[in-house]
Formats: structure tokens, C-alpha cells, sequence
């Protein structure tokens, strides 16, 4: 993006970030997803299959997932998400988890999400 110190540049930027949020919130469906653990790992726990079946990132409807992690909400595509976790199944990021290790998901690096040079 082009750097520019004029008011009405950074208005009508910060403006169009907004329309986008709202579309979300608007036109969208939303799964949210509280992460106890990943303040602490730096990792989020995506769930693909539960007791043998399908669940989690694998079974959604939902266009986007949002993580709330230590009071901050981060939004993301669930396409995108799924293509993050499909790169990941299989590896050494995949582990049980959730009630009892009744799941499998993998460990997705926060990082991921933040970093605009992981997207393709």
C-alpha cells in the first residue's frame, strides 16, 4: 500500500476496512472459537475429526472462523483456513486433542494467519 499522510487517503482506507467488516458481519456466517491454550503455545488447535467422523474446519458451513485469544478476535475466510490445515494433516502439527483426545486437528502457528506472505 502507498504511503500517504493526507486525512482523507487514511479516511477513505480506513473506510473501506470498515464496509468489509460490517459485510461480514452482515452477509455472513461466523464460527467463533475460544482458544484457551493459545496464548500460551502460539498455536491455535483446528479440529478436523472427532470420533472417527468429520467435525470441526472439516464439516463447517460457516464462511468465516473467528479465534478470540487473550481478548483479541481474529477473522478469517474458512477457505483459507481449510487450505492452511489441509498443508498440515499428517505432519508433526497433527495431534489429538480436545474432550478426552477424542479429536484430531493440527497445530496451526498463529503467525499464520497474521503473516500476509503465507497466503498463495
Amino acid at each position: 500500500m502507498k504511503h500517504c499522510s493526507n486525512f482523507r487517503y487514511d479516511l477513505e482506507v480506513g473506510q473501506l476496512a470498515e464496509k468489509a467488516l460490517a459485510d461480514i458481519f452482515e452477509h455472513s456466517t461466523i464460527e467463533v472459537k475460544n482458544d484457551l491454550k493459545a496464548v500460551k503455545t502460539g498455536n491455535l488447535f483446528i479440529e478436523f475429526m472427532s470420533r472417527g467422523k468429520k467435525s470441526g474446519i472439516d464439516k463447517t458451513e460457516a464462511d468465516f472462523w473467528c479465534f478470540y485469544v487473550n481478548e483479541v478476535f481474529m477473522i478469517v475466510e474458512t477457505k483459507y483456513l481449510k487450505e492452511l490445515v489441509e498443508k498440515l494433516k499428517g505432519t508433526s502439527a497433527e495431534r489429538l486433542g480436545g474432550d478426552n483426545n477424542t479429536s484430531v486437528g493440527v497445530l496451526l502457528p498463529i503467525i499464520e494467519l497474521l503473516s500476509p506472505g503465507s497466503k498463495e
